[in-house]
């Protein structure tokens, strides 16, 4: 069985930073791509970074140079820093993964920036 298991959400003041963390395990597929999401209050769901298997990325525009997405194939694990973190970035962040195909989501991890 798939899992994507996610960490490093917390509470920070603005101006901090988080790392946040996503593996998957239990599949011998390769990985498409791996992303984070983000879905604050009363908003929809977005995306914030993903990095493709050739190691392009995108970022949504209102985390550049802020934000750095990495990952570790032979760790199946994607990563989020998030540097200059603001009141805005509060979310739930959500770590979505394309397995040969197949599409799977992490159960999200929160994130609150104080101001």
């Amino acid at each position: 069985q798939v899992q994507l298991v996610e960490s490093g959400g917390g509470l920070v003041q603005a101006g901090g930073s988080l790392r946040l963390s996503c593996t998957a395990s239990g599949s011998n597929y390769n990985i498409l791509y791996m992303g984070w999401y983000r879905q604050a209050p009363g908003k929809q769901r977005e995306l914030v970074a993903r990095i493709i298997g050739s190691g392009v990325t995108n970022y949504v525009d209102s985390v550049k140079g802020r934000f750095t997405i990495s990952s570790d194939n032979a760790k199946n694990t994607v990563y989020l820093q998030m540097n200059s973190l603001k009141p805005d970035d509060t979310a739930v962040y959500y770590c979505k993964a394309n397995l040969g195909g197949r599409v799977y989501w992490g159960q999200g991890t929160q994130v609150t920036v104080s101001s």
